[in-house]
């Protein structure tokens, strides 16, 4: 599977916005039309686009079912869905009306029977995202610690049938520092399964470095604001990410 350079929507109150650390009091708006937003991304090339439903996220269900819906069919690509799934109506919801993946977050660590049911009715489907800052994972919009170490957690979610793992540092989302590459590796060598790398990006050479990773795991990389913010040009960044 070629490395795919996957732009981010984040949604929040309706807007196309960008946060700090998923800190909501730190938005910008950058857009307020996600279909637009959405087709623009699609005629640069992406071939995926990951769509978080922020305030999902932080009330613990989906929030804005409408404006993904359109996403969805206003787009002929891939589209991956999280923010605030915690339940199988949600999941079988986002499956049933288009999204090729789901993305679960908070439930799947905090609710193991609900997580090995979705992944009995759509394994190759979901996707658990696992946010991080200083090595703890954290839940509820990333708010609450919730006890569990990164990189045994990863282990054990290969273990019970999750087939692919989205990963954030927390501390560098937003923040166009650069990703935390070792870290990246290391979850997707403790893991055995494909790892998403998500934060930090900041421009083509971070493009660069984490597409060399793919033969350790690293097969894509969401990217919000080094796009929005045009620090980083969509069409570029996946000419960069091909392999010669």
């Amino acid at each position: 599977m070629p490395f795919e350079v996957i732009p981010a929507i984040d949604l929040c109150e309706g807007q196309v916005v960008r946060v700090e650390q998923g800190d909501l009091a730190t938005k910008i708006v950058y857009d307020d039309d996600p279909v637009l937003v959405a087709q623009r991304w699609e005629e640069m090339g992406a071939v995926r686009i990951h769509v978080v439903d922020l305030d999902g996220a932080a009330q613990g269900r989906p929030a804005h079912l409408q404006d993904v819906a359109r996403v969805i069919t206003a787009t002929s690509i891939a589209v991956q869905v999280g923010g605030g799934i915690r339940d199988l109506d949600s999941v079988r919801r986002w499956i049933d009306w288009g999204a090729d993946r789901v993305v679960l977050g908070t439930a799947a660590l905090t609710d193991r029977d609900f997580l090995s049911s979705a992944l009995d009715l759509f394994a190759q489907r979901v996707v658990v995202a696992l946010d991080a800052r200083d090595g703890h994972l954290r839940v509820g919009g990333w708010r609450e610690d919730s006890g569990l170490d990164l990189l045994s957690t990863a282990a054990e979610l290969a273990g019970l049938g999750v087939r692919r793992l989205l990963c954030t540092d927390i501390s560098r989302d937003g923040m166009m520092s650069g990703p935390n590459l070792e870290q990246l590796c290391e979850v997707a060598q403790v893991s055995g399964v494909p790892v998403i790398a998500s934060g930090g990006v900041s421009g083509l050479d971070d493009i660069r470095a984490l597409s060399a990773a793919a033969s350790r795991g690293i097969e894509g990389v969401v990217v919000g604001r080094a796009l929005y913010a045009g620090a980083l040009e969509l069409r570029e960044a996946i000419a960069v990410a091909a392999p010669a």
